[in-house]
């Protein structure tokens, strides 16, 4: 009996209308799920759930609106109905097996629909539903549209904190729009973290503004307790040119100078309190003039000249190198540091690179201008750029000749060889330098080339003048540039050669070379007797030279020693006789084939001289020849037998022939056989002549 009763009890307890009394109180939402019982119909096994409409599908019955009711209104409603359709309905109740609730989900989310959560569910799970957020959702501003009625709150703080109170409670058929942040702007393109971190996170009424010399200006959140050091690494932090000295802070349209360096190196409690809206500003270094006390000028062609400030350890390189260093174009040579008491210091920051200079690395103080001067390049037009004290000209016969810069390293080859050298027509065996208020140099660079640099080079100083001559052109042509070659730099030339006229000349260079420059000697030239005037000496010496000689033997002793400014004349052969005194030649006459003057020497004999007239003539008496010597004491005369030596050859017949003398050869006519000899048949012809008639 007591088993029996405990039984009864239980079956009571586990009853729908006793297990269920709050139940039957809950009204029924759309998406809820409801569990009709009526036994042994398969049909009412599953659950039924209540669709947007509110309503839910019955067999046999069709749509049935459920929402707003509870399941007691639902059971009195559907009983009457079921009952004329099925027979066991006496057990028949309405459970709420799942109060799930439609949430319909709007806005910047990846997959905007309604979704189905529980009904104590939040913000968080219908957007998990949705599957997030995509980038740039404006999370401080979700709304909840329930009817006429929008809910606003702040996502951003419920994420940051974890306080679920701050989420509104959701009610089925509710909206979650989840708005777009304004600084997307009005095209849709695909963001990634960094770039919307770049563009900030904050609408217009509570950001932050924070622009100028910073990596990522932007407007950004404020955040209660926020410091301007706070926002400064929000956005990233200032940029190498930023003036952290003058940063401008702006609350409440009230402008406030903020010192950075002063309060990192002493923090102080005077750094100004941020407010939603307010405007940090960080300028640009360069925009205002430094004048501290410890500031350091650099100008001129370096990568960022400007106002830099040194310490006490502070020296000229580290200003250099804080800005940049020198160009490509800086003249790192002639770098000057102007001090305030109007001093200038010269500094050659390459000769101190290359060691060739020892001098120290100047110090600098507070004031200082490091001014670097630009290069001058080699087609600089101006002169300007190049003092007189540091710069060489060159003119002349140059490939391109001007006005150089000179330092003291270089030499007199490294000058010419940046002119380009010297032209093809160019006199440089007397290269002239010109120095101010001293005795003008003469440099022969031939002579330095050939004596492979044993001749010592000139020494050049800023300031000085070199001049490269030109060559005159061929005299024949334009004798009108003859000006151009000096005469004591030249020799001359003139007689019987193919080109006579006024040649370079050189101490280099040999009798032969300027013979050979003027083409030679000629055919009518008579090379026994050339004539050398030497000019040079004190005194007049004329000296003669024996070409033909020369060309026998090749003794080069015969050569004279020949000088610029020296006059050499080369005779002709058939000249005028006044042209050579009697006492040097032979004076042929009579029945020979060229009578005349022929030049004589010591080594000739009355038969030379015989041959180089021609020979005797055919009425030549040849047995007769009459020689007359002329001598400053006596003169005398002597006949040769010339047929007898002919005869019988003996040298010691022959009478000497000195050069003076005159050699006659008498005609047949002048003997006074043969005239006997003529007249008697003259006079036969004319007795024979009268006998006839």
């Amino acid at each position: 009996m007591k088993t029996i009763f405990t039984m009864l009890i239980l079956l009571f307890l586990i009853s729908p209308g006793f297990a269920n009394p709050v139940t039957d109180e809950l009204e029924v939402q759309v998406g809820n799920k409801l569990f009709l019982y009526i036994p042994g119909e398969a049909e009412f096994d599953g659950l039924f759930e209540v669709d947007k409409n509110g309503q839910i599908n019955i067999p046999e019955v069709g749509q049935f609106n459920a929402a707003n009711k509870t399941t007691a209104q639902i059971q009195a409603e559907l009983k009457p109905i079921l009952t004329e359709l099925y027979v066991a309905i006496d057990d028949f109740y309405v459970e709420i097996r799942s109060r799930d609730i439609f949430i319909n989900v709007m806005g910047y989310v990846i997959n905007p629909s309604q979704v189905s959560i529980p009904d104590d569910g939040n913000i968080q799970m219908v957007i998990a539903k949705a599957n997030g957020l995509k980038p740039g959702a404006q999370l401080d501003r979700l709304q909840i549209r329930r009817g006429d009625e929008v809910i606003e709150f702040d996502y951003k703080a419920y994420l940051d904190t974890g306080n679920s109170s701050l989420l509104p409670k959701l009610k089925s058929e509710d909206t979650v729009f989840v708005p777009v942040s304004p600084l997307l702007g009005n095209v849709q393109i695909d963001f990634d973290a960094q770039t919307l971190s770049a563009t900030g996170d904050a609408s217009d009424k509570s950001a932050i503004t924070i622009l100028g010399e910073v990596h990522n200006p932007g407007s950004f959140s404020f955040k209660e307790k926020m410091t301007i050091l706070d926002a400064l690494m929000r956005a990233e932090g200032v940029t190498r040119y930023a003036d952290v000295t003058k940063i401008r802070v702006i609350v409440n349209e009230s402008p406030v100078i903020f010192d950075l360096k002063a309060y990192l190196d002493k923090p102080v409690n005077s750094m100004p309190q941020l407010e939603a809206g307010s405007t940090i500003y960080v300028p640009i270094m360069v925009d205002d003039v430094n004048t501290t006390s410890r500031t350091v000028y650099i100008m001129g062609e370096v990568q960022k000249p400007g106002a830099y400030e040194a310490a006490d350890s502070t020296n000229f390189l580290d200003i250099l190198a804080n800005a940049g260093g020198p160009t490509r174009f800086a003249e790192t040579r002639l770098i000057k540091i102007l001090t305030p008491k109007g001093e200038s210091i010269l500094f050659d920051l390459q000769g101190y690179s290359e060691g060739t200079q020892t001098v120290k690395v100047p110090d600098l103080n507070p004031g200082d201008v490091i001014f670097v001067p630009e290069k001058t390049d080699v087609n600089e037009k101006s002169w300007l750029k190049i003092p007189t004290k540091r710069a060489i000209k060159i003119i002349g016969a140059i490939q391109s000749p001007g006005r150089y810069e000179w330092s003291d390293e270089m030499d007199f080859t490294d000058l010419l060889a940046h002119a380009g050298g010297p032209t093809k027509g160019a006199n440089i065996n007397d290269i002239k330098i010109i120095r101010e208020g001293d005795v003008t140099q003469r440099f022969d660079l031939e002579k330095y080339t050939i004596t492979d640099g044993r001749t010592a080079l000139p020494d050049l100083n800023a300031g000085d003048t070199i001049i490269v001559e030109e060559l005159p052109v061929d005299p024949s042509d334009n004798k009108s540039q003859w000006i151009r070659q000096e005469s004591g730099k030249s020799i001359y030339i003139m007689g019987q050669v193919g080109s006579p006229g006024r040649y370079a000349f050189n101490e280099n260079m040999h009798f032969i070379d300027i013979l050979a420059a003027a083409d030679g000697p000629n055919g009518n030239a008579d090379i026994r007797n050339i004539r050398v005037t030497h000019r040079n000496s004190n005194r007049a010496r004329v000296s003669k030279l024996d070409l033909a000689l020369y060309f026998e033997t090749g003794d080069e002793t015969l050569f004279p020693y020949v000088q610029p400014g020296d006059t050499i004349f080369i005779p002709e052969k058939n000249k005028d006789w006044l042209r050579t005194p009697k006492e040097r030649v032979v004076r042929i006459m009579g029945a020979v084939q060229k009578p005349g003057r022929y030049n004589f020497d010591d080594t000739m004999s009355i038969l030379d001289v015989l041959a180089e007239a021609g020979g005797p003539l055919n009425s030549a008496l040849i047995d007769k020849i009459v020689v007359v010597n002329h001598s400053c004491c006596k003169e005398q005369s002597r006949v040769f037998d010339l047929e007898a030596f002919i005869k019988s050859p003996n040298s010691a017949n022959i009478p000497v022939l000195r050069a003076g003398d005159t050699l006659y050869v008498p005609d047949k006519g002048q003997d006074l056989l043969s005239q006997f000899k003529d007249n008697f048949l003259d006079f036969i012809t004319i007795i024979a002549l009268v006998v006839s008639l």
